[in-house]
Order: structure tokens, then sequence, then C-alpha cells
């Protein structure tokens, strides 16, 4: 019997225990979209009118509402006045975040800036959150990041100060984490866990389509932010019963725990445990990897005599890689993963967020642009099951990030006028980049072994979150067009230029890294290192614990 963890989840099957983790990721899924693209509605352009002071004669209202010339004196002297007062027309948004705290003019940054520091929280938090995750546990991470969500969302309807918001803003970009999703992951039995990674996807776009429907219903920004922000409050009760990770628990060596929670799995699931010995064999396999993957401090190794290792070699202690280092860059194997994904979810990011903020560019009608866009994600979250567990996970996701290229790169060369053929394309380079993003997150934990696998796709998130801060200077601030059709002081090519070059570089990074459909999840570091390193860890094992040379029929 092969003694994986993966072959323990096969026979605890999928039942009620594993459904719990994924209905939970689900909804935190469809929950997002409301705080990630609350900017969309809560500070939108909004078509205003300048109001000049009437201290003076009015001469002329400058094209942008921004300044008007007045006649100061008898003698007819002209002077330009900046605007300070300006009426906000209702017939879209009765109230928003853009009318309130007039971000217009030499204002209008802060629209980019209150989308921005969002992703500037999503950057920051994983960086720390990954770490404690695998350093705490899974579920204490998600729960706290949970309070805090719901707190910050709440509480962010009754602020009447700018900075305020953009205080507690960025509190709820921190909180947007990847745990309860790597979490789910790592219970799902081995055959279900593309469709499971794949078809979580698909909350999110309801989210973004729902988030879209309410925005058309609710047109006051403090009515609207509470109402999307309450059903956090359900997530709760569904908290306290999911337990932590076993796998985490095991690869900590939490042995006790580990197997309370299996055997609670076994319950719900209605199936039965293997044997005692067969359980303490696998956790003391697992355990046994982990500490060959990493060290507290030395690492022991045979100090080569000759050119070659042999029986009675002296052993030393030299300082370990893993010690030198973050563990994400402990050897080549993981180093390669870490690097390519971090680009990959950067760029990634940089796309799907750039689409997902340029209604405004894209579309006449920032209300359907958005529910199309979600959507257009429906058909890639459950198409893409069958073709990335026939075709692998490498192939598809480069496919997509060529075509959405190429869809992206033709918007650059048509006018903003046609609006049909330019929504056309953009919802087509949303279906291959949403569907990119989805292979992503499967593929990704796949690659990452469960010992970093929190910290490595949160820490790739994280430098996604780099891609996705800029994108509202270009999408809603350097490109932005408010209700008179202005265009931004920036060429109007740039931003379809920007993601479509994006999204082809991505797809040629992949060809650094292998593919890992039917493989089973890697637990430790160690197993990523290259094959003659194995060789040599397998020897060195056999020396430790035969006393006697290792040839080619002891390795076997």
């Amino acid at each position: 019997m092969d003694d994986t963890f993966d072959n323990l989840l096969t026979q605890l099957g999928t039942g009620k225990w594993n459904i719990l983790y994924i209905l939970t990721s689900s909804f935190r899924f469809f929950l997002s979209p409301s705080q990630s693209l609350s900017g969309v509605y809560l500070a939108p352009a909004v078509a205003y009118t300048c109001m000049p002071s009437t201290q003076h004669q009015l001469v002329q209202l400058a094209h942008d509402s921004c300044s008007y010339v007045v006649n100061t004196t008898s003698s007819g002297t002209l002077e330009k006045v900046l605007c300070t007062h300006w009426q906000f027309h209702t017939s879209v948004f009765a109230s928003s975040l853009t009318s309130e705290f007039q971000l217009v003019c030499e204002r209008e940054y802060l629209r980019a800036t209150y989308q921005s520091v969002y992703m500037l929280g999503t950057f920051i938090s994983p960086l720390v959150s990954g770490y404690l995750a695998d350093r705490f546990g899974r579920k204490i991470v998600l729960v706290v990041s949970q309070v805090v969500m719901t707190s910050a969302s709440v509480m962010l309807c009754a602020f009447t100060t700018f900075p305020a918001l953009l205080v507690c803003r960025f509190i709820i970009g921190c909180t947007d984490l990847l745990t309860h999703y790597v979490l789910a992951l790592e219970v799902c039995e081995p055959k279900y866990r593309a469709a499971v990674g794949i078809l979580t996807g698909l909350p999110w776009s309801l989210g973004t389509m729902w988030w879209g429907t309410m925005a058309y219903a609710i047109r006051d920004w403090r009515w609207l932010q509470l109402t999307v922000s309450l059903p956090g409050l359900l997530i709760f009760p569904v908290l306290y019963f999911l337990d932590e990770s076993p796998r985490w628990l095991i690869v900590r060596g939490q042995r006790g725990r580990a197997r309370r929670v299996l055997e609670k799995a076994a319950r719900w699931n209605k199936v039965t445990l293997p044997p005692e010995d067969h359980l303490h064999h696998l956790m003391t396999q697992i355990t046994g990897e982990q500490k060959d993957g990493t060290c507290d401090g030395r690492e022991e190794r045979v100090e080569p005599v000759a050119g070659r290792e042999r029986r009675g070699t002296h052993r030393v202690k030299t300082p370990c890689g893993t010690c030198l280092g973050p563990k994400l860059f402990s050897n080549r194997g993981i180093t390669t993963i870490t690097l390519v994904m971090c680009f990959v979810y950067l760029a990634t990011s940089l796309v799907f967020d750039g689409l997902n903020l340029s209604g405004e560019l894209y579309s006449d009608n920032i209300f359907l642009y958005l529910i199309l866009g979600g959507l257009m994600e429906i058909p890639g979250n459950s198409l893409t099951v069958p073709i990335i567990n026939r075709y692998g996970r490498r192939g598809p996701l480069a496919a997509c990030f060529v075509l959405c290229g190429v869809m992206v790169l033709a918007l650059a060369f048509i006018p903003t006028g046609m609006w049909q053929l330019v929504l056309a394309l953009a919802m087509l380079g949303k279906l291959f980049i949403s569907t990119a993003f989805q292979i992503i997150y499967v593929y990704s934990n796949e690659l990452f072994p469960t010992e970093v696998r929190v910290q490595g796709v949160e820490t790739g998130s994280a430098v996604g979150q780099l891609g996705a801060i800029v994108v509202p200077y270009i999408s809603i601030y350097m490109m932005s067009k408010d209700a008179r059709g202005i265009q931004g002081p920036v060429i109007w090519w740039l931003p379809s230029a920007v993601f479509g070059s994006a999204s082809v570089m991505a797809a040629a990074s992949l060809l650094a890294l292998n593919e890992t459909v039917d493989q089973d999840l890697p637990e430790t570091i160690a197993q990523l290192v290259s094959p003659a390193r194995k060789t040599t860890l397998e020897e060195e094992k056999c020396v430790a614990t035969s006393g006697a040379a290792c040839v080619e029929g002891d390795l076997r």
C-alpha cells in the first residue's frame, strides 16, 4: 500500500466533512468581489458641473469644469480661478464617494487610490499570513481574518472622512487571504481536487454578477456597502465545525490532533480509517521527510574522501541552505517554482483586475460590463475541469494566456467609439484570463509542498497584487473618461498594450515548470530536489542506519 496522505484521503472519500470546507471556501469567494471591486461602484466617474463663485463676473467655464475665467476688475482684467465646488449629476448614482468627497479634477487620483489601497493590503498581509498559517495553522488564520474583514466592511459605511475610509479599505485588503482555499484543497479527495479547485471559482463569478446587480439596484454608496457586507456574518457558525488541516498537523508533528481530526472525518464520511500501525507509519514517513527537507540549524552530511563517499568517512555539521534564507528559496527546485509562480500571479492579476476595472474604457454601461464579465467567467470555470484533467495544467494555462493576450492587444487598434466590438473583445479576454486564474490556483497548490504550501501560494498572490496596486491608476485615473467623454492625459491604447503584453509573457514563463497532473502532492521541500540529490539523501540514510556501504541493491 502506498503510504501517501493522498491515498489516505482517497480512503476517507468525499462526504460531509470535506464538503463543509469546500462550501466555506466557496462562500468566501462569493463575498470577495463586492469588496475587491468596491471602487467600481463606490468611487465611479460621475458627471459634474463646476459651481463658480458669485463674487466675480463669470466669463468662461473650462471644458473640464475644473476651472473658470472671471472678470475681476472694472477694466476688464481676466483671471483663471480653480473650481472648488461642483454639482454632481444624480441620474446614475444618487450618492457616491466621488460626489460626497469631491474626487474630481485635482483630487481625481483619490478614486484610484481608494481601489489601490485595498490591493496594497492584499500585497502586504499574505507575506505574513502565509508564514503564520504554516507556523500556527490554517484555521486560526482563517477565523481571525474573517472576523476582521466582516467588522471592517460593516464599519466602512459609517465613516465620514476620506482618510478613515482609506485606512479601513487597507485593513479589509489585509484580510482577503487564500487560506480558506488552501485548506479546502488539502482535505479534498485527490480525484476531485482539480474539479474543486476550478469550480470554487464559480462563486467568485456569481459574486461578481451579484455585485453588479446590487449596485444597479442600490445607488447610495453607504447602503450598498452595508448590504453586501452583512452576509459575511453567516460564515461564523460554520467556522465552529471546521478542523485544522490534518496534512499540516502531521507535518508539524502533532500526531494526536491529526488522528482525532481523521477519526472525525471518518465518522462524518461514514468510512473506516486504516489500521493504527499504518497511520503511525504514514505520519512517521511524512515527518521524517520534513526533517530531511528542512533543518533547525545544521545539516549532517558525509564529507567526501578522494572524490567519493564511503563508509567510515568523517561526518560533519554544515550550515543548511534553508537556514541561510527563506524556505521558498532553499533549493533550485523550490526557487524555480517560487520565481515563476510569482511572475505568473503578477501578470494574471494585472490583466484580470485591469479588465474588471476598465468598464469606463471598454463599455458605455458599467453595470452591464461587470455583470457580463462575471458571466464570461462561468464557462471558463465549468469547462476547465475536463480540459486540465485530460491535457494537464501547464498546456491549457499557456494557451489561455496567449489567447487573452491576442484579444486584449487587438483592443489597442480599435477606436473606443466602436463599443460593441470593443466590448466583445474585452469579454473574450476576460473569459481566457479568468480561466487562467482558476488553473493557476490548482497548479500552484500542486507545485508547492505541504510544509510551505500556504506560504508559497500566499507569496505568489502577494506579488500578484503589485500589479493590482498599479492597475487602478491605469484603468481608473490615467486613462479615465468622465461622463462627458473627456479623455485622460495618456495615450488611449496604453492599458490594452500593457495587459496584452503581460499575458503573452506569462505564457512564455511556464516553460520552466513541470506538469503536475496525476501526481501526488509533494509533502516536503526535499521531494523537489534533483534526482542526483535524492540519491545522495538515500545513501546518507543507508549509511546512518545500516552502517555498511550502500550499493545499488541496498538502495532498492
